[in-house]
C-alpha cells in the first residue's frame, strides 16, 4: 500500500471492528492530502501574485481574512462553494461506497487519468502513488500551519516564513 513506512502507533490500520475499514481510512486520506496540496498553493498564489480575476475583493494577503472580505461583499460566492463542496462530496461518497463494496476501484482512483501517469508501468505508478501520499501529508501539515498563523497574526503563508527567517 502506498505510503505505508510501518508507523501505526494508535492502530489504525487494525480497526475493522467498529465499522471504518482501511479502504474507508485511505480513501478519506488520498481525498486530504489532493485538497491539501491545491489549498497550499491557493494559499501561497494570491500573496505572489495578487488575487485571481474576478476576485478583487479579496486583497488580504491573509487568506482567513480575504475569505471575510469576500463574505462582506459576496456571500453568495460562499453559499455557492458550499453547495459545489456538498454535491462533491455526495459524488465522492457513493464513489467510495460502491468502490469498497464491489472491489472494482482502488482508495483514490476515480479513472480521470488526463496526464496518462498510469502508462509508465506499475514500477514507476507505484513510486508515483508514494510521493502523492508523502507529499500530501506533508501538504496537510503546511495547510494546517498557513491557516494557523494566517487566524493568529492575520499575514499571509510566506509573509510568516520571511519573519521566521
Amino acid at each position: 500500500m502506498a505510503g505505508d513506512v510501518g508507523f501505526d502507533p494508535l492502530g489504525l490500520s487494525n480497526i475493522d471492528d467498529v465499522g471504518i475499514d482501511l479502504y474507508w481510512l485511505r480513501e478519506a486520506e488520498l481525498k486530504h492530502c489532493r485538497l491539501c496540496m491545491l489549498a497550499i498553493v491557493g494559499f501561497i498564489w494570491p500573496e505572489i501574485f495578487g488575487p485571481a480575476p474576478g476576485c478583487e475583493a479579496a486583497t488580504d494577503p491573509c487568506q482567513t481574512d480575504a475569505f471575510w472580505q469576500i463574505w462582506n461583499s459576496h456571500p453568495q460566492y460562499i453559499a455557492f462553494g458550499f453547495i459545489m463542496v456538498m454535491l462533491i462530496e455526495a459524488f465522492s461518497g457513493i464513489a467510495t461506497t460502491t468502490g469498497r463494496e464491489t472491489g472494482f476501484r482502488e482508495p483514490g482512483d476515480f479513472g480521470f487519468d488526463p496526464l496518462g501517469f498510469k502508462k509508465g508501468g506499475d514500477e514507476k505508478y507505484a513510486k508515483l502513488k508514494e510521493q502523492e501520499v508523502a507529499n500530501g501529508r506533508l501538504a496537510m501539515w503546511a495547510a494546517a500551519g498557513a491557516l494557523l498563523q494566517g487566524c493568529t497574526t492575520h499575514e499571509g503563508a510566506l509573509q510568516n516564513l520571511s519573519h521566521a527567517l
